[in-house]
């Protein structure tokens, strides 16, 4: 039987299509929260990382009340680096919210989060967003959108797709887009009325996956998840399936989501998500059942990551100055506790070695990694990142991505040349307006590196989506970075005499005054070969003053590198040294005697 008095939806979109916005207003029109409770702009955004980058990384779980129904909304990242996110969550929901943004339409990522959710099962809803956009083609959104659902296997579902116009900025929904109404009811409406309450099994012994995980300073590990059958309570004895053990466990407390936050309760029933306290070494895809039962559910799976970077102790001149967490051991007990919540992430230890091969789905999945270890107060340094090759036939292969440029037409030229040159091949370009869109087939080693070029190129007027698309044959050589770089010779203080000098054929990295140590990368070079200078050398002051020798010390400003910039920038032999107030580019081997014999043999 299917419950009435639930509905578990889970919104996917492209990044940037407003899925955050919209369950801002969903909340604020609720009518359940004081003005106090929903202060400023997307409010699930809340750590601090999502606030800055405007981004959501992590999914969380909210509910609302609306005409006796009970509405479990489960908001989910949108960038394809988090899609582990995604494949998790939509275990938990019965329907599926597809936001698509009125101009732009469905996305790259749109495309991978609906074959997921349909995958599990989900009935979808399409609601095409931002429809008060100058630019905006709603009906021309929304027939792409029901392409896909039909591309993707949802035929059966066609014929009674739900659909509904929206504006999230402006605070409501419509099923015409040149008649606006006053608020969100018709979403609300069709959210109750088009999808399908969870289906249950009262009778049945308690069955339950863990889906996602959270935790606490006072109770340690909680675990999120929706009861598949049965009932569970607090205080229960259950049966605790992980990989290869099976463990009985006391339910210490258990709660259901309510409005922003949880609530204690005394027993819930199939349907219901709820987060289960007292379960110590609980993992992401173990089954709760009741004891002795033995019903366990599928492990949960995710793709592959296609990225791997190594992740060492830093072993600076630096190190220790500016961080607390320094050793081999602090970083491996950190990246195990990683691996408890994030799915998508993989970690080995390189034999031999102290360091870690970390695997994830993309260089922004595992810079957000690195960013939060920093501000932690982890030192570490990063090598530079590679695709991760597969065996397929006794044939090596190697991941391919689709890459979607969205660019003025005039600025089309340089977009085509640098992907070509990175054997990305046009698949299709299509107008609008003043903008060309342009989608390529390119190898994942193709893009690293990438973005920045393409943004320089253009000005910044690109517009650059990419996601996974396959596995295939591996192509020839990519291009490296074209210009060497500079590196320290010494250790001190850049002076700007000395960076005054170097100036003029080269571009700094550091500013004057910035401490630098030997073997420090401090500038890039005008030409392809690195080069060793002395960037500490002072003017030598005589009593002599002559107006030609007196010369006005003018500098540019130095280029600040990002995190992900940094990681993209490096090549094999050289390292990003991350702590929590700097971050440097120095080479593997600081000395220039070790360069050169590592060179010879």
């Amino acid at each position: 039987m299917r419950r009435d008095d639930i509905r578990n939806v889970v919104i996917i979109a492209h990044v940037d299509h407003g899925k955050t916005t919209l369950v801002d207003c969903l909340l604020r029109q609720s009518g359940q929260f004081r003005d106090t409770e929903l202060k400023g702009e997307r409010i699930l955004d809340s750590n601090d990382l999502e606030r800055e980058r405007g981004i959501t990384i992590l999914s969380k779980n909210i509910s609302i009340p609306y005409r006796g129904v009970k509405i479990n909304l489960i908001d989910t990242p949108g960038h394809a680096d988090f899609g582990g996110e995604v494949e998790r969550v939509v275990k938990m929901a019965d329907g599926a919210l597809v936001l698509v943004d009125a101009a732009e339409g469905p996305m790259p990522q749109t495309r991978f989060v609906l074959e997921k959710a349909l995958q599990a099962g989900c009935r979808p809803i399409v609601v095409v967003n931002k429809v008060d956009r100058p630019d905006g083609r709603p009906h021309e959104a929304l027939d792409e959108a029901l392409e896909l659902l039909a591309e993707l296997g949802g035929e059966e579902q066609l014929d009674a797709a739900a659909y509904v116009f929206a504006s999230s900025k402006e605070g409501y929904a419509t099923t015409d887009p040149s008649k606006p109404t006053s608020d969100m009811r018709p979403l609300l409406d069709l959210l109750v009325d088009s999808l399908p309450g969870p289906e249950v099994d009262h009778e049945a012994p308690l069955q339950m996956m863990v889906t996602t995980l959270d935790w606490s300073e006072y109770v340690g590990r909680i675990a999120i998840g929706r009861v598949a059958a049965g009932t569970v309570e607090a205080g229960q004895m259950i049966d605790l399936h992980q990989k290869d053990s099976v463990k009985k466990v006391k339910i210490a407390n258990l709660y259901v989501f309510d409005m922003l936050g949880r609530t204690a309760a005394a027993s819930a029933e199939a349907g219901e998500i709820v987060a289960i306290e007292g379960l110590a070494n609980v993992e992401i895809g173990d089954t709760i059942t009741a004891v002795d039962s033995g019903e366990v559910l599928p492990r949960l799976k995710v793709d592959e990551p296609t990225l791997e970077m190594v992740f060492s102790v830093n072993n600076s001149p630096m190190v220790g100055r500016e961080g607390k967490y320094v050793t081999t051991r602090q970083l491996k007990a950190r990246l195990e506790k990683e691996l408890e919540r994030n799915v998508a992430l993989r970690v080995e230890m390189i034999e031999g070695t102290e360091a870690y091969a970390v695997k994830g789905r993309g260089v922004l999945h595992l810079a957000i990694l690195i960013e939060t270890m920093r501000r932690e107060g982890f030192e570490l340094s990063v090598g530079k990142p590679r695709v991760i090759f597969k065996e397929i036939d006794g044939k090596n292969h190697e991941p391919f991505e689709t890459l979607r440029v969205e660019v003025p037409t005039d600025a089309m030229g340089p977009v085509m040349e640098l992907v070509g040159n990175r054997r990305g091949q046009v698949e299709e370009i299509a107008q609008r307006g003043e903008y060309s869109l342009i989608r390529f087939l390119i190898p994942s080693r193709g893009l690293i590196g990438l973005r920045t070029r393409l943004l320089n190129a253009t000005r910044g007027t690109a517009i650059i989506h990419h996601r996974f698309d396959s596995y295939r044959a591996v192509e020839g050589e990519v291009p490296k970075r074209a210009n060497g770089v500079l590196v320290s010779m010494t250790s001190g203080k850049a002076m700007p005499h000395a960076m005054f000098l170097l100036q003029d054929r080269s571009e700094m990295f550091v500013p004057p005054g910035t401490e630098v140590y030997e073997g420090m990368i401090v500038g890039e070079n005008a030409r392809d070969n690195d080069m060793i200078v002395n960037p500490c050398r002072e003017k030598k002051l005589t009593n002599v003053r002559a107006a030609g020798s007196d010369e006005n010390v003018i500098l540019k400003p130095a280029r600040e590198l990002s995190l992900e910039a940094a990681l993209e920038y490096i090549e094999d032999d050289e390292l990003v040294e991350v702590t929590p107030e700097s971050i440097r580019l120095r080479k593997i081997l600081l000395t220039e005697s070790a360069r050169r014999r590592k060179g010879r043999s």
